[in-house]
């Protein structure tokens, strides 16, 4: 078929839907409330980062008359139907929580209360508490109409109160509204109050109806007629283009900086604000039409995840302890280990701490002279950090390849960079125009022979150096000795160092050099097995796929024969159910985990490829990033890897389909009564624990 005649969803339409199934988490009755919960607050978090960076781009296609990827009427269409399918999952949203989370707490004597009218027994407190924690950092503004010194923050949630002057004779008839905003100081004080138990129940109260309940006396001299809660996002996304590696430390922060200052992409409010009190506020601060997005009476619900629980650990889900590695356990030199075999590690189901272990032995190790790693996303007081401090500090030469464009991580990107400076390690800034996504380590050893000098060991993986993000991010990593890959990594540093290229790559796929023609290549293979009246056969799982010339040819290869499964986690452009994706399925998991491993399996005549990867098959991963993919060779390892393809493939518990609406179809309802469940996250921890020979 003629590529022109193929199909794509838009790439922000599919998120959403992605977006929606993670809201579907909240409605599992299977789950425990506080894990319903925690799907509430991410699902906030998620929609907030969309406007601030997605929506944004279209905001500037009207706002600039720019062109990005879509023209400015496109851009304007986009919006409303991203606006309509918002409104749409919000409305769902309070529905899930009010009439599903709130009487399920209830049932576990947890009340959260929904109005700032309390019981009798709790006003005294309430009242207490306001004057005491509240009051003090109340700061009360007049809107005025283009009032340049009246500015709404990105992200804050405010109090828009109309009020009236009180008269001493009864002429209501002729009185007019003022209205004030306030900022809600979350800073100061929790979002959320618990207040005293009564008759064996919890009580919690939001910061917001503490603050409605005792509004008369912040404005004594009026009578209060509504008081409702807004939120702006403004735009977060920035470009740098060509940008000097000397000053572009400075640049970054500075544009990150001006974040909070951004244009306006999304204008939440309450539902039940009277229309002259939008208009108003519209017109103070200029707040347009395709901006507006109305919202239920609590904003900036990703705080949930902060809902204070006073029962316990029964409402919470119990993560598995992460399995130990026995090779890993039987030895205390992990380096030792590695002269012998490839380790692969999978996260969270094994600990995070073998890698900070390799790191640290590395660190201590006399015949280590040189570690480099890329830091693209790691944790605040990062124990990655300190192992390469400690490696500089023990004269071990150390180079980090910071990436400043990592978003909302730039600015602890930028002081974790500073600590290793102050420390001796050598630190390279982000490449003009690229951004760097690969997560390597390379420990070079001290080598006898001058012709081969590249000795060592690496770390490749698929998720980044943070070993709090490991304990819920689904990630995997190889620790290897293996010379050729190593003299592969070696060659990527080169490049990232700004070096001269002196090799081709052999072992690993990088983007800008061989990544692109060998994914082509490789799903031209399965379409030549089947031409020659073999079996074609791909499993791709990533957490995203956009890029038009990955999909065509992964359509091309459906045409052909070749039977796909794509486990893709968010963002998927690929239509299936087309006469030219028949072959295709589309699989969804959302679970406790984050589903953040990238693998590519292909059947290959049984010869069996496969690559794990941090690159997503994304037009900005693949065209301008640094990413790299690199090869299991060890049968053992790579059977593993298949195994738990095929359980991911299996699950019919937190799985869906995708099918061709964008809708999400969970294969429990399809499946058989006879039919076992399988929970794909449950079931690979089980497998690893079997096959790592660890009791039950």
């Amino acid at each position: 078929m003629d590529p022109k005649s193929y199909s794509y969803f838009k790439r922000d339409i599919s998120w959403l839907s992605f977006n929606y199934r993670v809201l579907l988490e909240a409605k599992d009755e299977r789950l425990p409330i506080y894990e319903r919960i925690k799907f509430l607050s991410i699902y906030s978090s998620n929609l907030e980062e969309f406007y601030k960076i997605r929506v944004s781009g279209y905001h500037s296609s009207l706002l600039e008359s720019i062109r990005r990827d879509e023209s400015v009427e496109e851009a304007m269409r986009t919006i409303a139907e991203i606006n309509r399918e918002v409104t749409a999952q919000e409305r769902e949203y309070d529905e899930i929580f009010n009439n599903m989370i709130l009487p399920e707490l209830r049932r576990n004597r947890i009340v959260l209360y929904q109005t700032d009218q309390v019981e009798p027994f709790h006003r005294a407190y309430v009242e207490k508490y306001f004057n005491e924690e509240v009051f003090p950092y109340l700061q009360p503004m007049i809107i005025m109409k283009n009032d340049i010194h009246s500015f709404i923050q990105d992200g804050r949630i405010y109090q828009v109160i109309s009020l009236r002057k009180k008269e001493k004779k009864k002429e209501s008839n002729g009185r007019r509204y003022t209205y004030a905003i306030m900022k809600i100081p979350y800073t100061k004080i929790p979002r959320f109050i618990e207040l005293p138990e009564q008759g064996g129940n919890y009580y919690i109260m939001f910061i917001d109806d503490v603050i409605k309940a005792n509004l008369q006396s912040v404005f004594p001299g009026y009578d209060i007629v509504d008081c409702f809660s807004i939120k702006i996002s403004r735009d977060a996304d920035f470009s740098l283009e060509d940008e000097d590696q000397k000053d572009i430390a400075e640049e970054i922060l500075r544009k990150v900086r001006k974040r909070k200052i951004g244009a306006v992409t999304r204008f939440q409010y309450d539902k039940d604000m009277p229309d002259y009190f939008l208009r108003y506020l519209c017109e103070a601060y200029e707040i347009e039409e395709e901006e507006l997005l109305p919202s239920g009476r609590y904003l900036n619900l990703s705080d949930l995840a902060n809902l204070p629980n006073p029962v316990g650990d029964s409402l919470k889900r119990r993560l598995p302890q992460p399995l130990r590695v026995p090779e890993l356990e039987a030895n205390t030199s992990i380096l030792r280990v590695l002269r012998k075999q490839d380790v692969l590690l999978h996260f969270p189901y094994q600990s995070f701490d073998y890698l900070l272990r390799f790191l640290m032995q590395a660190a201590f190790d006399p015949k280590v002279v040189e570690i480099k790693v890329t830091q693209y996303r790691v944790a605040e007081n990062s124990a990655v950090i300190n192992s390469l401090i400690s490696a500089a500090k023990n004269g071990k030469k150390v180079t980090v390849f910071v990436e400043l464009k990592a978003r909302f991580d730039e600015e602890n990107n930028y002081l974790s960079s500073e600590l290793m400076q102050q420390a001796g390690v050598k630190i390279i800034y982000s490449l003009p125009g690229l951004k760097v996504h690969a997560k390597l380590a390379y420990v070079r050893k001290r080598s006898n022979d001058p012709n081969d000098p590249i000795k060592g060991y690496a770390y490749l993986g698929t998720g980044n150096f943070n070993e709090k993000t490991a304990r819920i991010y689904s990630d995997k990593g190889l620790l290897t000795s293996n010379k050729e890959i190593i003299r592969d990594i070696d060659e990527v540093f080169r490049v990232l160092e700004g070096k001269p290229y002196t090799h081709d790559f052999k072992h690993l796929l990088v983007t800008q050099f061989n990544m692109i023609p060998e994914i082509y290549k490789m799903i031209e293979g399965e379409i030549e097995q089947v031409r020659q009246g073999g079996i074609g056969q791909i499993i791709l799982k990533m957490n995203s796929l956009e890029d038009k010339g990955m999909i065509n040819a992964l359509y091309r290869a459906s045409e052909a024969g070749v039977q796909i499964d794509l486990i893709i986690r968010g963002i998927c452009c690929l239509v299936p159910n087309q006469p030219y994706s028949k072959n295709i399925r589309v699989t969804r998991i959302v679970d406790a985990y984050l589903e953040h491993a990238r693998v590519w399996y292909f059947l290959n005549g049984g010869e069996e490829n496969i690559y794990l990867t941090s690159a997503d098959w994304m037009e900005r991963n693949l065209h301008r990033r640094i990413e790299v993919a690199f090869p299991v060779y060890s049968e053992l390892l790579k059977r593993q890897i298949i195994d738990i393809l095929k359980i991911q493939l299996e699950d019919n518990q937190s799985a869906v389909w995708v099918d061709e609406h964008l809708n999400n179809i969970f294969k429990r309802e399809l499946a058989s009564p006879d039919e076992p469940p399988v929970r794909a996250q449950q079931a690979i921890y089980d497998y690893l624990k079997k096959s790592t020979g660890q009791k039950p």
